[in-house]
């Protein structure tokens, strides 16, 4: 059976379960009443053995991604998956990331909050997730997800894998293998329960990231060898190699004196360390402080909270304010994401009605809202529960004598001040 046959079967299976949308999902978060495992139940698992990665590994990914007539991105995404073992390169990603996510979207009905249907996404798990597959399709190039629902109809998403996606062709593999597949782009699910992000022409920041992050690997692992050596160095046994029974005596004594290495030679013969560049450690600490800044530079903009020896305020805060920068364009990528994609999709599940629009929530400045409320009330009234509300201050009353506003509000400001 050729993957047409498969898809017309699948549409048959999955037509009358898109029919099947719930009457009260708002309040359920469900889709349907049957459940829908959809492609990811049907890809092959495959495994992969671990071997050490280097230039050459990343520059014969980029040119099997690169090939015109069969291009493959599998070699470049499991690159991806090992140096998203470093611990830095992930601190940095996690930290931009969650910028985005810790300010969650709000839906709008012309001008105003669509209170219910912006609770159920806040509250849904898999907006949250549908958020995450949006930002990584800026690190990995693109993010092909799939909606799924259970047993009980609640609505779930599924990273379909990206070794065995091939954007550039529209190409879903069953198996990594395959040298064809489901053209995922005409299949009728697609644009409803499958969804796209991401360019397919961009491989994705981690592509730049990956020379910054094997280099500084390779530095720390020389480091650590040069540890060894001189930590604890060697021991050197002269004896004579010709007589068995001195060789073996020599041997078992140095075997019981303890873990550092050692070696037997003979009387007639030297050893002596090598002499190199510099012998503590310097030339290894600076390649990896070169490669993290780097990494720092390419994901968040600048280096923010690492260099603890020339850093500085004025530094920081313009790290911040770069950073801040990425952040916005991100909530910005994200908000198009839904209108354009996310929300059609929705919409024709039936799990949100027609008409809302994504906006980013803003974020208050309460340090410098208080300040205008603070001269404000020299000359207004300022309503005391609006204050508790914003601020979290109990206000009793207003201050006869001594107080600072119409509501008396010094100590107060003193507490922000």
């Amino acid at each position: 059976m050729t993957y047409r046959n498969q898809n017309r079967r699948y549409h048959n299976r999955g037509g009358n379960r898109r029919n099947l949308a719930a009457k009260n999902a708002k309040s359920k978060n469900t889709v349907s009443a049957r459940r829908r495992d959809g492609y990811i139940s049907q890809i092959v698992p495959k495994s992969i053995s671990q071997v050490r990665a280097d230039i050459a590994t990343w520059n014969a990914a980029r040119r099997a991604a690169q090939n015109v007539d069969n291009p493959s991105r599998a070699r470049q995404q499991r690159l991806y998956k090992n140096i998203l073992l470093d611990a830095h390169l992930t601190a940095q990603i996690e930290l931009r990331m969650q910028h985005v996510l810790s300010v969650p979207g709000v839906l709008m009905r012309g001008t105003e909050i669509a209170e219910a249907e912006t609770e159920l996404i806040a509250a849904a798990s898999w907006a949250r997730e549908l958020d995450r597959r949006i930002l990584e399709a800026e690190f990995f190039g693109t993010s092909l997800v799939e909606l799924t629902t259970d047993a009980e109809g609640r609505l779930g998403v599924a990273l379909l894998p990206r070794e065995n996606v091939i954007p550039e062709r529209g190409l879903l593999l069953l198996s990594e293998d395959d040298t064809d597949g489901i053209r995922y782009r005409e299949v009728r699910e697609f644009g409803t329960w499958v969804l796209e992000f991401g360019s397919p022409q961009n491989f994705g920041l981690l592509d730049k990231a990956v020379p910054h992050v094997l280099f500084a690997r390779f530095a720390q692992t020389c480091w650590s060898e040069l540890c060894e050596i001189y930590g604890i160095p060697p021991r050197v046994l002269k004896t004579n190699t010709q007589d068995p029974a001195m060789l073996s005596r020599g041997e078992a004594m140095m075997r019981d004196m303890g873990a550092a290495a050692w070696f037997i030679i003979d009387e007639t013969e030297n050893f002596e360390f090598a002499k190199g560049a510099d012998t503590n450690g310097d030339v290894y600490r600076n390649l990896i402080a070169v490669c993290k800044e780097a990494t720092s530079e390419l994901i968040t903009g600048a280096v923010l909270g690492q260099d603890t020896l020339n850093g500085n305020r004025s530094k920081e805060e313009s790290g911040l304010k770069l950073l801040n920068k990425i952040v916005e364009a991100d909530k910005a990528r994200r908000a198009a994401c839904w209108n354009e994609t996310v929300l059609p999709a929705l919409v024709r599940l039936g799990v949100l009605p027609d008409g809302l629009i994504y906006k980013n929530q803003q974020e208050e400045d309460l340090e410098t809202l208080w300040k205008q409320t603070h001269e404000a009330m020299q000359y207004y009234h300022v309503d005391a529960g609006w204050i508790k509300s914003k601020f979290g201050i109990e206000v009793t009353g207003e201050k006869e004598a001594g107080g600072m506003g119409a509501l008396g509000m010094k100590a107060a400001d003193r507490f922000f001040g």
